[in-house]
């Protein structure tokens, strides 16, 4: 059974110093905490990002023409950032916040989900936010208490904790392992089929962003 890896938030680096907690060939993932006031220097996105913020705020973009966009943003919110131009960014609220940044290295491809894709076999357990060439992302909203069925993950994909989590998964040779995590930490996982059951008390929320 492949079990994730589990990697802690990091909380208290400004987004100038955030080191990866993720990097490999198909993805870099940055956890930042943007603080209030705080601007960055100029810098520029090569790569397509998922975004998902874990904090409410808003995030002031400035860009080298001068063309200057504010960003108001719910906690855990999804959102597609393009490549753009350079620019600054700003952190015009009251308060710090997190934002996990998937970089995207690859072009992708097109992507069929399986007849056992979680999404399809429970759609008001997942909704998909984002669908493109390059990613399928799912996100996730499971009952206490709930078992999901054997069901597949086809790509590479990393995970996001919204919520505390304390799960058993039960791989396809039926050896079982129970997970915890907190909301906040950041995993990677290849692609498997299992079964799940949210052994907690209250609902586990998560984002899987899958990689074409």
């Amino acid at each position: 059974m492949t079990l994730l890896r589990l990697m802690p938030a990091l909380l208290a680096l400004p987004l100038a110093q955030a080191a990866p907690a993720i990097e490999n060939d198909q993805v870099r993932v940055l956890v930042v905490t943007d603080q209030p006031k705080h601007r960055s220097a100029l810098h520029e996105h090569k790569v397509n990002r998922v975004m998902i913020y874990l904090d409410p705020g808003m995030d002031r973009i400035t860009y080298a023409d001068g063309h200057v966009e504010d960003l108001k943003f719910r906690a855990n919110e999804v959102r597609w950032s393009p490549a753009g131009g350079k620019h600054t960014s700003e952190n015009i609220g009251e308060r710090p916040f997190r934002i996990v940044e998937v970089e995207l290295k690859n072009a992708g491809g097109p992507f069929q989900p399986p007849a056992l894709d979680p999404s399809k076999l429970w759609p008001k357990f997942f909704r998909i936010p984002i669908d493109n060439q390059q990613v399928h992302v799912l996100v996730a909203r499971i009952p206490a208490k709930q078992k999901l069925a054997l069901h597949e993950h086809a790509l590479n994909r990393v995970l996001v904790n919204l919520t505390d989590q304390h799960f058993r998964v039960i791989d396809e040779s039926g050896e079982a392992a129970e997970i915890k995590a907190k909301a906040g930490d950041v995993h990677w996982a290849k692609p498997n089929k299992h079964i799940e059951e949210n052994l907690s008390d209250q609902p586990f929320e998560g984002v899987v962003v899958e990689l074409e």
